[in-house]
């Protein structure tokens, strides 16, 4: 199978990254994209969270409803998104198309990539050794890592995003990472044009 643009992880902000990318289903430059994620969460921070700090959420919001309720919203609102459920990622490969993204149990392809996946040392992604470095963000102790990019991109077409990308491990913040790369996926389908994706009450 293959994806123009393929998220990697499907917590805070690989959950962000796909419903901005698939909000764009009308947009002229983003109709016939083939999106994707690789819904992998059992290593997200989420899990164990309890919000009462968020602006929006209710004060008690289990990080784990998030989660399965986040797939749920994109699910029902952008069934186009492919959801790809149960499999990890072991290897990304680069090539002339773009990427290949090896699972446990599958191959895929996709001309970008984006990784929010986890920032702990235990990841396990074949293909990104060379971008992994402490993170500038997260006390020495804990041993996290980054992928070292610049303002979320990593090389050309691989983007990081997410705690991952060398943010601090903030709900808001993961959230807004996911969504910071959507818009500069949209932007580049765009020709380079500054793009965002609004919803707006009609009166």
């Amino acid at each position: 199978m293959s994806f123009d643009a393929l998220i990697i992880g499907a917590g805070a902000a690989g959950l962000s990254c796909a419903l901005v990318l698939g909000s764009a289903k009308e947009k002229p430059f983003a109709n016939n994209k083939n999106i994707g994620i690789i819904a992998h969460q059992k290593s997200s921070h989420l899990q164990t969270a309890l919000f009462n700090n968020v602006l929006g959420l209710k004060p008690g919001t289990l990080g784990e409803d998030i989660l399965s309720d986040g797939i749920e919203q994109l699910k029902a609102l952008y069934p186009h998104v492919t959801q790809i459920d149960k499999e990890k990622v072991t290897q990304i490969e680069q090539n002339s198309e773009g990427f290949k993204i090896t699972t446990n149990k599958s191959e895929y392809f996709s001309k970008i990539v984006v990784v929010a996946v986890g920032y702990t040392n235990l990841l396990t992604i074949k293909g990104l050794e060379r971008y992994v470095e402490p993170h500038p963000r997260a006390a020495v102790e804990k041993d996290r890592i980054w992928l070292k990019n610049t303002d979320h991109l990593v090389e050309d077409n691989l983007y990081v995003a997410g705690t991952l990308a060398g943010w601090r491990s903030q709900f808001a913040i993961a959230s807004g990472s996911g969504a910071h790369v959507a818009t500069d996926i949209l932007t580049l389908w765009n020709d380079g044009k500054q793009t965002k994706v609004h919803d707006k009450v009609i009166a």
